[in-house]
């Protein structure tokens, strides 16, 4: 069946090389620098993971961005210089450290929720919900067939 689809290769390979990811992730970006919120993207899936369950290790964050673990403690070290997080030894593994939100971790939520939700408002503009519901299930499927 799928040799007789007519694919767009060049739409193909930007999808596969994140061009679209990586042109949401600057327009994210430029809207939180704009609105006076000083994370990156990269931070925002850390934040978006810690909202939801706090005081998890560092594995659980690989786990959950997708990111190894030398760029996750970059990430980690450069949030606790701006004070988002905070490393806490666990009291049962005294070898993990449990990243935990601090106060402005916690109190950045409302407003960088609202302008993510707001950028991908305009990364989506144009489309039917028909379109994005095809468009999760496929990219699901590819996700699904292609992760470890």
């Amino acid at each position: 069946m799928i040799e007789q689809v007519s694919f767009d290769i060049q739409l193909i390979l930007a999808i596969v090389n994140g061009k679209v990811s990586a042109a949401i992730n600057r327009k994210l970006s430029r809207n939180f620098r704009q609105n006076g919120v000083e994370i990156t993207p990269e931070q925002w899936t850390v934040l978006l993971f810690l909202w939801e369950k706090d005081g998890v290790t560092q594995q659980e964050l690989c786990n959950a961005t997708f990111k190894d673990k030398p760029s996750m403690t970059r990430l980690i070290d450069n949030m606790e210089r701006q004070h988002l997080v905070v490393r806490i030894a666990d009291k049962r593994d005294r070898r993990t450290n449990l990243i935990h939100l601090t106060k402005t971790g916690r109190e950045l939520e409302g407003k960088a929720r609202f302008i993510a939700n707001k950028t991908l408002k305009e990364a989506l503009q144009g489309l039917t919900l028909e379109e994005l519901k095809v468009s999760q299930d496929v990219l699901r499927k590819v996700f699904t067939n292609i992760k470890d």
